[in-house]
């Protein structure tokens, strides 16, 4: 058995799944072979739509704050290396002057 490609799904049929799971009575696993996924990332859906839902601000994080760290983590990531660059020129500068 090979492996399966990587699909993507939009947040539409992730949340159509989750519903799908919360009115069927079906299991996850039931409603994951109905829908040709693993039955980990529907459960994993199921989950982060319940933390979406309850809005616990000591809880684990919504997939909007998620989006937000994911953003600002590459904006730092990006501020750092502009500040090496501007000290490695500031030096540079400093050292053509003398």
């Amino acid at each position: 058995m090979g492996k399966r490609k990587r699909r993507r799904f939009t947040p539409q049929q992730k949340a159509q799944a989750v519903e799908l799971v919360r009115t069927s009575g079906k299991s996850v696993a039931e409603v994951a072979r109905d829908l040709d996924l693993t039955p980990s990332a529907l459960a994993n859906w199921v989950k982060q739509a319940g933390v979406d839902m309850k809005k616990d601000p000591t809880g684990e994080l919504t997939t909007d704050e998620r989006r937000e760290l994911a953003q600002l983590r590459r904006d730092k990531k990006r501020l750092e290396q502009e500040n090496a660059f501007l000290k490695k020129a500031s030096a540079f500068f400093a050292k053509e002057s003398l």
